[in-house]
């Protein structure tokens, strides 16, 4: 039985996408550990089909947190019985190619994101330049590598000269009688945000928007960096039930919640190629609860759109252009319920259990 580690900077407890990834690698064979982080605020893990270890650390934010973390976790992997280590982003991979170098095993590398490209790093050209002569270093020396989105594969092989698979982040297929459309009521015409409340996101453009609107309820499921400022701008706006914050929800106190919505929201600024060429869960989540979703004219979303014609897209990003898509579609009920057939059909190509072939197929062939 191959013992494979996967290494992640989070608590785990919300991490929908390694749960599923390692799951399917427990129940097909292998002994499967993933690692994160303890916060003060983490919950208690829920049992999975896989080990699970948090670090606990001194620090959480900034260098010394990237910094700690990656020294905790190369002490980690030193001691620790694997033969294949999973890197999950450029900010865990560090320790899991020069242990996997010292100890002779396989590494992983499994881009989540544009690593190099996240508006964070952006917009600190100093700090993007020492991760991107990091990766620049590693990732040519790698022979096993996957990624989320043609885009990013294709960058990716141009960039580094290694050929990286595609494994989408979709969500289960949901053949269980997902709440059915039509017995949704009317009113509130409920818009939904799953996922972190960071820059970037559109969220104050689209809490702006319901000031424009009318039985229209904006509900965002997640916290992060901006759930402050955005929980005030929501009150300076007086917009009282018109925004809820729903807080950090787990995968199955989410899922309920993402099946009341009427549509969902997945609106980037343009301020990234990290957020230009993404491909969010979040927007396969929607399709699965057979949710129409708004999101932003970008590559991978478009050609998604353009054969399976799920979402609404978006060419510009204000409060504006917002409000006036959300009335469109909440006033246009044939539209609306084209949308939603489209979802169904959509959702029985993009389910996990489709891309889980790829993944083991994918660590079949490391030796």
């Amino acid at each position: 039985m191959k013992r494979i580690i996967c290494t992640v900077t989070n608590d785990l407890s919300y991490d929908q996408r390694m749960i599923r990834i390692c799951s399917s690698l427990a129940k097909n064979g292998y002994s499967v550990t993933l690692v994160g982080r303890k916060l003060s605020h983490s919950k208690p893990l829920s049992a999975q089909p896989f080990h699970q270890k948090r670090l606990k650390l001194f620090f959480n934010k900034g260098k010394l947190f990237y910094l700690e973390y990656n020294i905790r976790l190369f002490i980690f992997l030193l001691f620790s019985k694997f033969d294949i280590v999973n890197a999950v982003d450029l900010d865990t991979l560090t320790p899991g190619f020069l242990v996997s170098r010292i100890r002779g095993r396989a590494c992983v590398y499994d881009a989540h994101e544009y690593f190099t490209e996240v508006p964070e790093l952006v917009e600190r050209p100093m700090v993007q330049k020492a991760w991107s002569k990091l990766a620049d270093f590693i990732l040519p020396r790698l022979s096993y590598c996957y990624t989320v989105g043609d885009c990013l594969s294709q960058i990716f092989y141009k960039k580094y000269g290694v050929d990286f698979e595609v494994i989408r982040n979709v969500p289960f297929g949901k053949n269980p009688n997902p709440l059915n459309p039509a017995t949704k009521p009317e009113t509130p015409f409920i818009v939904l945000y799953q996922g972190a409340l960071n820059d970037g996101r559109g969220l104050e453009e689209a809490i702006q928007a319901m000031a424009n609107l009318v039985e229209v309820e904006l509900w965002l499921a997640g916290e992060g960096d901006l759930s402050d400022e955005l929980r005030e701008l929501a009150a300076k706006m007086n917009l009282g039930n018109k925004v809820k914050f729903l807080g950090k929800l787990t995968p199955s106190e989410l899922l309920p919640i993402t099946e009341k919505a009427h549509l969902g929201l997945n609106l980037l600024k343009n301020k990234s190629l990290n957020y230009y060429y993404s491909l969010a869960n979040k927007a396969f989540d929607y399709i699965q609860a057979s949710v129409p979703s708004l999101n932003m004219d970008f590559p991978e979303y478009r050609k998604i759109n353009d054969t399976y014609s799920v979402f609404i897209l978006m060419k510009k990003l204000d409060p504006l252009a917002i409000a006036h898509e959300i009335e469109l579609i909440r006033k246009n009920k044939s539209r609306y319920a084209s949308l939603v057939e489209n979802c169904q059909k959509a959702s029985r190509h993009f389910t996990w259990e489709n891309e889980e072939q790829k993944l083991l197929d994918f660590y079949q062939k490391i030796k």
